[in-house]
């Protein structure tokens, strides 16, 4: 039974990544419908947070349908991530999350992110204060390592615990390979076999079908598997993922009605949430994926992903159910 803190997950819990302009609150909420055990907000800056930014702010927005529910937050600024926390803690999530992971240059320039481990001590430190700082638990997505001759992830995850973190993320690629190659789970399992540690350590990295999360549980042993990218406009791997796990069968794809209906609500949900124009912009990237594996639809395609008003997209998604309602999806 993996547990966060007083927070009971399971026996194998899935984890909704948090993932930049995917993970919000409209996605979150189609994903635990369909099974995800545990979600995390979109990363948020720490130094965006105490400016106030309304980007950074508007991502503390949480419901009670989400939870366990952790806010996961940024930054390699000792007084900046302290003041975040008491900022994130007013929004009543489960835990709090830090991002020692993200690889993108943007952050990793300013020591953020994955630019973290190239300052262990640093990583450490900031751990043990926000620990200290809050009375919910801590929890931290990370990588293996900088890259692959300093990967340290053994001894890394051994100190964060010893701080008081309650849970480890790791995703089984350095930040040299941004998300290149092919995920390493070996050194998240050493982690995990490591006879100090005693705290749920959940896998991250191309779980990208239900026998890859059996694998992950079986054959190496992980706590849980976080899902990210699988997820993008498929908020029913997590249901498919748990059915294969009952029977060891494969569920049947969602329907061309289920698909439209989710993609329907998505939108709806964002526009409530972002406004028209936000709503409607950032549910683009779903829409491929919703509709994955349908012939000739690329006429379609185009429209829902150009088109700038909520009433246009409606409209392509009424024209794609009466066109292919009566299609059959195989896998």
């Amino acid at each position: 039974m993996a547990k966060i803190g007083n927070i009971e997950l399971g026996a194998f819990p899935l984890l909704l990544a948090p993932m930049e302009d995917v993970s919000d609150p409209p996605f979150r909420a189609l994903c635990k419908e369909q099974g995800a055990d545990v979600v995390y907000t979109e990363f948020i800056s720490s130094e965006g947070l105490i400016r106030d930014a309304a980007k950074s702010v508007m991502k503390l927005d949480i419901y009670e349908r989400e939870r366990p529910v952790g806010i996961q937050i940024f930054g390699a600024v000792m007084e900046s991530m302290l003041r975040s926390v008491e900022i994130v803690e007013a929004s009543g999530p489960d835990f709090i999350d830090i991002n020692f992971g993200y690889p993108v240059k943007k952050v990793v320039s300013k020591g953020a992110g994955a630019g973290i481990l190239r300052d262990i001590d640093l990583m450490v430190s900031l751990t043990e204060a926000m620990v200290k700082h809050t009375k919910l638990p801590i929890t931290v997505k990370t990588r293996l390592g900088w890259d692959h001759d300093s990967i340290k992830i053994l001894e890394v995850a051994e100190r964060l615990q010893d701080v008081g973190c309650q849970a480890i993320a790791i995703h089984g690629r350095t930040r040299a390979q941004m998300y290149k190659g092919e995920a390493n789970w070996a050194p998240i399992a050493e982690v995990k076999n490591n006879a100090r540690m005693h705290i749920p350590v959940f896998g991250n990295g191309d779980v990208d079908s239900p026998e890859r999360a059996v694998e992950m549980r079986d054959q190496y042993g992980l706590d849980g598997a976080m899902i990210g990218r699988a997820s993008i406009g498929n908020p029913w791997f997590f249901k498919q993922v748990k059915h294969y796990f009952e029977t060891g069968t494969h569920a049947a794809p969602p329907t061309l009605s289920e698909r439209v209906a989710a993609a329907r609500r998505h939108l709806e949900m964002s526009i409530d949430w972002k406004g028209e124009q936000l709503g409607v912009f950032e549910t683009r990237r779903h829409y491929t994926n919703y509709f994955k594996g349908i012939p000739d639809f690329k006429p379609y395609r185009t429209r829902l992903v150009t088109s700038d008003a909520s009433v246009d997209v409606f409209a392509t998604l009424d024209e794609i159910e009466q066109e292919f309602g009566s299609m059959v999806f195989t896998h």
